[in-house]
């Protein structure tokens, strides 16, 4: 689980939206509320260990909000963020109870160390590059040499091209391979190539100047931009439409860009991740994807092997599943019954490790007491269990060869007996065990 939950508290969705990027990057779960009274909503299901809000807010400003925060849980670190700076401003907030006091615009270090200060008060040690990979849940030989990969990697400042089928878990492997680079301190910027329509996709990606175009009412930087010192991790690169993979590439060359509607290019110092599930060298040859911006992108490329690759994580997986839920829901932990958790084991998982947590949500959800049955389990399957018993596999291996017997030698059981090295009689009962007839193998006259 994250224990480092911070809830951001602004009537402002620019600044919002901003803060929470930094924050994420530096390695904090971040819930957010655009007023006061959101935020004393959500207080009891989010249970934040520290509180950033703005002083000036609509119905309930930030110090209104300070005291009812105390009131409902006292101790609870609160930093005030303020455009007026007045030192009345920041005396009346200290004497309220606010643990620190910043002035807009807001610096990123500033910031960082005070959240960082805040966590300290509340028993929560700060993020550090020496739990790099504490996301990642494994014990799978195929998944602890990918984290070797990812640390040597993260010493170069190459551009990686992560590979993978939907649902591996390629951002969780973006971020960590974040937290063990130079960058670690400085933003982590995603974005899904495939989730937006084409004109907000470059919008959002290389920003845009006011009055660029229609609906363009105040000036974007962009997430290039906002990732500048740090890492921009583009999911899904395989959908980029081919104008914008012209433009991206020019950016990748000159380490420039310019915003939409811009006159000036600015220079910007960003390590790409980008990741896709798509064969791109087929792509390449149906004229889908550039040959030069691949090459560009992929200058070290990871493979996050599928869950069927790596079932040893399935127990382990599941296990933080049932805690997190728990914990959200605010439900007694509940269990799988061993025969359940078996079927989990081996299933199929063809969307991988987001098929896992969603059959696993829904397992909790209808679960009418604290032991999950199998049934519950194949109900959310929908199928049976792929890896078959020793027994099974066995039988099935004694079938096929004795059929492949018969058909050699068209159905003559002495012959058949001969090649497999076994008396008539024991042939004969193996025949029958696994209700082959010889006569059906036999060449019509």
């Amino acid at each position: 689980m994250n224990h480092k939950k911070i809830l951001l508290v602004d009537d402002d969705p620019g600044l919002l939206k901003l803060l929470s990027i930094r924050l994420t990057a530096a390695g904090y779960e971040v819930e957010t509320a655009d007023s006061g009274m959101a935020a004393l909503a959500c207080l009891n299901t989010v249970r934040p260990l520290v509180v950033v809000s703005d002083l000036r807010m609509d119905e309930m400003d930030g110090m209104t909000l300070l005291n009812e925060l105390h009131r409902k849980q006292p101790g609870l670190p609160v930093i005030i963020l303020t455009a007026h700076g007045t030192i009345p401003d920041a005396v009346r907030a200290t004497q309220n109870g606010a643990f620190g006091f910043l002035t807009k615009p807001i610096d990123k270090d500033e910031l960082l160390a005070q959240v960082g200060r805040a966590m300290q008060t509340a028993g929560v040690e700060v993020a550090s590059k020496e739990n790099w990979q504490a996301e990642i849940i494994t014990r799978s030989a195929k998944m602890l040499d990918l984290l070797g990969e990812v640390k040597l990697v993260a010493e170069a400042d190459s551009s990686v091209l992560i590979c993978g089928a939907s649902g591996t878990g390629k951002e969780l492997i973006a971020r960590a391979l974040h937290r063990a680079s130079r960058r670690a301190s400085e933003s982590f910027v995603a974005l899904n190539c495939g989730a937006l329509p084409e004109n907000l996709l470059e919008a959002e990606l290389f920003g845009y100047e006011r009055g660029a175009f229609t609906g363009a009412t105040r000036r974007h930087l962009g997430l290039l931009l906002a990732a500048d010192r740090g890492t921009l991790f583009l999911d899904e690169i395989g959908d980029m439409p081919l104008h914008l993979q012209v433009k991206l590439l020019r950016v990748l060359q000159e380490r420039k860009v310019r915003l939409l509607g811009g006159l000036e290019d600015r220079k910007i110092d960003v390590r790409v991740i980008s990741a896709t599930h798509r064969d791109l060298e087929e792509a390449i040859s149906t004229g889908d994807f550039r040959e030069d911006l691949y090459y560009r992108l992929n200058v070290v490329t990871l493979h996050v092997p599928p869950l069927s690759q790596r079932r040893e994580d399935i127990p382990l997986l599941v296990q933080d599943m049932l805690s997190k839920l728990a914990a959200r829901q605010q439900i007694p932990r509940k269990v799988y019954a061993p025969e359940a958790l078996e079927l989990l084991v081996q299933a199929d998982w063809p969307g991988n490790v987001r098929q896992l947590l969603n059959v696993v949500e829904q397992n909790v959800a209808l679960s009418p007491g604290p032991v999950i049955s199998a049934a519950l389990v194949e109900k959310a399957l929908g199928t049976h269990s792929t890896i078959p018993s020793f027994n099974e596999a066995r039988d099935e291996f004694t079938r096929n060869y004795l059929s492949q017997l018969l058909q050699l030698t068209e159905g003559n059981v002495t012959q058949a007996a001969r090649l497999a090295q076994r008396n008539r009689t024991d042939f004969y009962k193996l025949l029958n065990k696994y209700q082959l007839e010889p006569e059906r193998y036999k060449s019509s006259p």
